[in-house]
């Protein structure tokens, strides 16, 4: 984003994504009808090119250092509604329509299916919440 000004950054039209310093952005996936929120990844610049020009979501997994299509495996394809990014451009809101039983490679719909309890004391630990599995993960992913 050299040469570009903050007002330029959040009030121009330019579309400038600021990756990290390992050439991430964080993408966060949401359910285009319902605003579920279904996972959050991340994307390098070859993956939101390919997201942008195919419509539907590539990513970049940081711990294999690949790039990957949703769904590529699991059939679980994200179609790509709407391409949002924030204000400063280092993160990216995608509205997508979920194809096939979930998100999750847990079997979930979605990645967020647990919650911490909030003003109860003490250590904190997880409750499940909409935790029912939408597939079986091993029967979707070799």
């Amino acid at each position: 984003m050299a040469g570009k000004s903050q007002n330029d950054i959040e009030e121009g039209l330019a579309f400038a994504p600021k990756f990290d310093a390992d050439g991430l952005i964080t993408a966060v996936a949401t359910d285009a009808k319902s605003g579920e929120v279904l996972m959050v990844a991340h994307m390098n610049d070859e993956a939101l090119r390919k997201t942008i020009a195919s419509g539907e979501a590539w990513y970049y997994s940081r711990s294999r250092k690949a790039l990957w299509k949703k769904g590529e495996t699991s059939g679980h394809v994200q179609r790509v509604l709407e391409l949002r990014v924030d204000c400063d451009q280092d993160a990216l809101w995608l509205k997508v329509e979920q194809q096939g039983a979930g998100a999750c490679h847990t079997g979930r719909r979605s990645c967020f299916y647990r919650a911490v309890p909030i003003g109860k004391g003490g250590g904190a630990t997880l409750e499940f919440r909409d935790a029912e599995k939408a597939f079986e993960p091993g029967k979707v992913y070799k």
